[in-house]
Order: structure tokens, then C-alpha cells, then sequence
């Protein structure tokens, strides 16, 4: 099955092919020739997947799945959840991003988080949606140089090593995306 994933994320990508297989033929943005930023106006992780993947959808009318995902942590609110990826601001530097965390839980004890996914998956029949949810915690400085975004301070429940630390294989069998891909692959293998 081809099936476009709605990102520009180089590091989603290689996630999701590693995780999908030969099963699907995966098309990222660019083979579609989708140079544009893909819009994401909602406050909600489930309502930017929605938004993502019906553009896609409605320009290309191609198979497809967009996702959203966001860090809660909860000393702050859950923040920065659906505004992780711009938390420092809209240049959307995973480091700054990091480090502006890092600073709001000096001296904080509490550092317990959640990763959270949504995936929306639209075809010509279907409109569904898949989440996946992993807690943890945050590391009190950046570990590994593995992954992207977030990985190199969040701590998996029950595991010493950052996500970043992880080889993909090992970040592939607990990570929240890969969570919510796998319940996408069992609804599509039965389409």
C-alpha cells in the first residue's frame, strides 16, 4: 500500500519506515514535491493531526497519515504539550527548545512527564485516528545523540537511558509514536 506520511521531520520518517516495512510503500513530502509548511493552528494534538493529513489529503488525494505529538510535564502545567516543537519559539530549534525546559525545572524535584502521539490516517474510505502515550521523566541535562527533538532529556519509565541514548530498534519498542504507528499498522492490515 502507498501511503504518505505528512511530515517534513527527516527523524519521524526513519522511525515510521523502520517500523512499517516493505508492507507499505511510504511517501514523504518531497516525492510529492510538498515544499510548504504543513499547517498546524489548533490547540489540541488530535485537531493539528486532523489539520495536517486532510491538507494532504484534499491537495494530493493520495493515502496518507499526519501526526502531532508533545511533551506534558507535569511541574509545568503539562507544558509545553502541543506547543513542544515551537516552545522556544517559532524557529523550532529542538536545542533551545531543551534548554528553555531544562531552565523552567532547575531546582524543581518533580520531573515527571508524558509523551503523547496522535495519528490521523485518511484514505479514499476511512478517517481515523491513533494515539499513544508513554510516561516518564526528565533527565537533568541532555543525554546520547541519538533521535530528535526531546529524546536527549526524556527517561522512559523504568529505563536509565534517555530516548536519545537508545538505538532506534531499542527507542522503537517503547516510544509513543511507535506506539501509535503500530495501532495504525494493525487497522490498515485489515483494510
Amino acid at each position: 500500500m502507498r501511503l504518505c506520511f505528512a511530515t517534513h521531520n527527516i527523524g519521524k520518517i526513519k522511525e515510521a519506515s523502520s517500523l512499517l516495512g516493505r508492507k507499505f510503500s511510504l511517501v514523504s513530502l518531497q516525492a510529492l514535491d510538498e515544499k510548504g509548511t504543513l499547517p498546524e493552528t489548533h490547540d489540541t494534538l488530535a485537531a493539528n493531526s486532523f489539520e495536517k493529513a486532510a491538507y494532504i489529503w484534499n491537495k494530493y488525494k493520495t493515502p496518507c497519515f499526519a501526526e502531532d505529538s508533545g511533551l506534558e510535564v507535569a511541574a509545568l502545567d503539562n507544558a509545553p504539550g502541543v506547543y513542544s516543537a515551537r516552545y522556544a519559539g517559532l524557529q523550532k530549534c529542538a536545542q533551545d527548545n531543551i534548554t528553555l525546559l531544562l531552565s523552567k525545572l532547575l531546582g524543581v524535584t518533580n520531573r515527571q512527564a508524558k509523551f503523547k502521539t496522535v495519528i490521523t490516517l485518511m484514505t479514499q474510505t476511512t478517517q481515523q485516528r491513533f494515539e499513544g502515550i508513554v510516561k516518564g521523566a526528565i533527565a537533568q541535562q541532555p543525554l546520547g545523540k541519538n533521535g530528535f527533538g526531546y529524546d536527549p532529556v526524556f527517561i522512559h519509565k523504568g529505563h536509565t537511558k534517555t530516548f536519545a541514548q537508545m538505538a532506534l530498534k531499542e527507542k522503537n519498542k517503547l516510544s509513543h509514536r511507535a506506539m501509535a504507528l503500530q495501532k495504525l499498522l494493525c487497522f490498515v492490515a485489515n483494510l
